[in-house]
């Protein structure tokens, strides 16, 4: 075995290393696809490398509902096939893969209809339940039906005249930037070589076929060329113009849909459970966390800037609307301490009834294609299905480009932290007595970081002071800033409040507070000096404050606008046509 570690020395020896010997496999992308095509194949025992122009997960892959779902409405569409997909995978990532990251929920479906909407989601759900116990018997509780009075118990925040009973089913949620993080350190330690902040600026292409691809690192502006057999392509928003760069006009095409989430405090909304509803354009979940409620999400097409999507005040009205339908205690916009906004990667077939902007009606199914000879590109799917799409791009590269034939190891290969999670769960006061953290801080760190709790509580042994909590986002230990830079791969100040942890949207402030000390803590290990600490504060800010300033924008357009005003972290190079919508 590999070192799971990602931290800017492994990231620069694995430039190096990617560029002195050839690849079987370059994957593109560091969101939850690429991260877990990497997984799938480094585990086949493939020499496998994996470049992010950004951050890991930092575009769509942390700005989802944060879900593990086998998804009601696609049941309701018929797509039998996609839902069992879905729920097989839910279940590996609950019982064998990701304990530490995938916990089971459950939602509560409020009825309106006494007879006809009480059987007809009792058969759907039923039929939701029947094809995820023949996945993975007893990985979450079948359905439960309650009465009006019954259902008021269990959500005291609903308004009585929203609902004459409801229907309670499971699902799961996850946080999906630590999800990701996960697969590229699990990649990692199976082999694979990571780095984030480089950018693909052209395809080799020999011979009609693409032979690998030169990188940009965008620290520091060296370009590598890496030699690959195999170059997958799995950039979401941004497969058109990343497969263009093979110089052809195959492959997929890609609609971004926008979807926008709001965090309410957890004291806004009185409720043992999640709720769920079924609304006219999509459906509307709203999620219990520790300390707050996600809710969400929209589902619009979006044909403005795919980099930096944001909530404007048009998305958030609507979320705010759809929530207060049912809820006893209106929500305002006062209530809301966070949002963020996202770009689901949809499938475009074609022009759908001669309307492109019915984005509800493109599918989540994944398709794997060759855009080119070498050059296999996958896209569509969505966070759930991760792992089988993972799986279906990896086999189709090893038999297009004629790799080694080795099966996928991923269905019964645990994430890394997760094997051994339960026991150390059962261990958990044991661990707070002799770490001298409390029993609520040691479980926030068994949830977050599965057995590698263990790195974080050496840290804090060796250095008691890295057990104090980070002003301003208390929930977070100095430790966990550190490990962020050390072990997860974090290079920047963003990188560590948007991504390794949640204090982007869990706090009013955005964790602006805590900025100072986080940055003092990363630029120690990093090498900053006053100046780029004081930029890296300065950026973060300006993002912040541009953000705050979208969420009062009734417009799309003008929304974005103020948001492109920022500076980003890193500079990207305009390498290929721009791909309209």
């Amino acid at each position: 075995m590999y070192s799971a570690t990602l931290s800017a020395e492994t990231r620069e020896a694995s430039l190096k290393k990617m560029a002195d010997a050839e690849l079987d496999i370059l994957v593109i992308g560091g969101g939850v696809t690429g991260a877990g095509i990497a997984f799938d194949a480094a585990t086949r025992g493939l020499k496998t490398g994996i470049v992010e122009a950004q951050d890991w997960a930092s575009g769509t892959s942390s700005r989802s509902s944060k879900l593990v779902h086998g998804g009601l409405r696609y049941l309701y569409q018929l797509n039998f096939a996609l839902v069992a997909e879905s729920l097989r995978e839910r279940g590996l990532l609950l019982t064998k893969t990701a304990p530490h990251l995938v916990k089971a929920q459950p939602f509560l479906w409020p009825l309106k209809m006494r007879l006809i909407e009480r059987t007809y989601s009792a058969v759907g759900v039923g039929m939701y339940d029947a094809i995820a116990q023949t996945a993975h018997r007893g990985s979450v509780p079948i359905q439960k039906h309650h009465s009006k009075k019954g259902s008021l118990e269990l959500a005291p925040a609903l308004d009585p005249k929203s609902l004459i009973g409801s229907l309670v089913y499971y699902d799961a949620r996850v946080d999906d930037a630590r999800l990701v993080v996960n697969l590229v350190r699990s990649a990692a330690e199976y082999g694979a070589l990571a780095a984030n902040r480089t950018q693909v600026v052209e395809l080799i292409n020999e011979g009609g076929r693409v032979r690998g691809a030169k990188v940009k690192d965008l620290e520091d502006g060296t370009i590598y060329e890496v030699r690959a057999k195999s170059v997958i392509n799995a950039t979401g928003v941004w497969t058109e113009k990343s497969q263009s760069l093979a110089g052809t006009g195959g492959g997929l095409k890609v609609l971004a849909s926008k979807g926008i989430h709001i965090v309410i405090p957890k004291d806004r909304i009185r409720s043992k459970v999640g709720i769920f509803l079924r609304t006219e354009k999509s459906v509307l979940f709203i999620i219990p966390w520790k300390r707050y409620w996600v809710i969400g999400t929209t589902d619009t097409a979006y044909h403005e800037n795919r980099l930096e999507p944001v909530a404007n005040r048009e998305d958030i009205e609507y979320i705010l609307d759809q929530a207060n339908s049912v809820l006893r205690d209106k929500l305002t916009k006062d209530d809301i301490i966070g949002t963020f906004a996202g770009l689901r990667p949809l499938l475009q077939p074609g022009t759908l009834d001669g309307d492109e902007s019915k984005s509800t009606k493109v599918s989540r199914e994944h398709t794997v294609t060759e855009a080119a000879p070498g050059l296999t590109v996958i896209a569509g799917g969505k966070l759930t299905s991760y792992r089988q799409m993972a799986e279906d791009a990896v086999d189709f590269a090893i038999k297009t480009c004629r790799l080694p034939e080795r099966e996928c190891q991923t269905k019964n290969t645990p994430l890394t932290g997760g094997a051994g999670y339960h026991a150390m769960w059962d261990n958990r006061a044991n661990l707070a007595k002799l770490s001298g953290l409390s029993v609520d801080q040691v479980e926030d760190l068994l949830d977050r970081y599965g057995t590698e709790t263990v790195k974080i509580l050496d840290m804090i042994k060796e250095d008691p002071e890295l057990a104090q909590p980070v002003k301003g986002i208390e929930p977070y230990l100095r430790a966990e800033i550190v490990f962020g830079v050390k072990e997860e791969g974090a290079l920047h100040l963003e990188d560590l409040l948007a991504r390794r942890t949640r204090a982007q949207y869990e706090f009013r402030d955005r964790g602006l507070s805590a900025a100072e000390e986080v940055a003092a803590i990363a630029g120690d290990i990093l090498g900053w000096d006053e100046e780029t600490r004081k930029a890296e504060v300065d950026q973060y800010r300006a993002r912040c404050e541009a953000e705050e300033e979208a969420e009062g924008i009734f417009s799309e357009a003008e929304a974005q606008k103020v948001r492109e005003k920022v500076e980003p972290i890193t500079e990207f190079v305009d390498v290929a046509p721009d791909i309209e919508g």
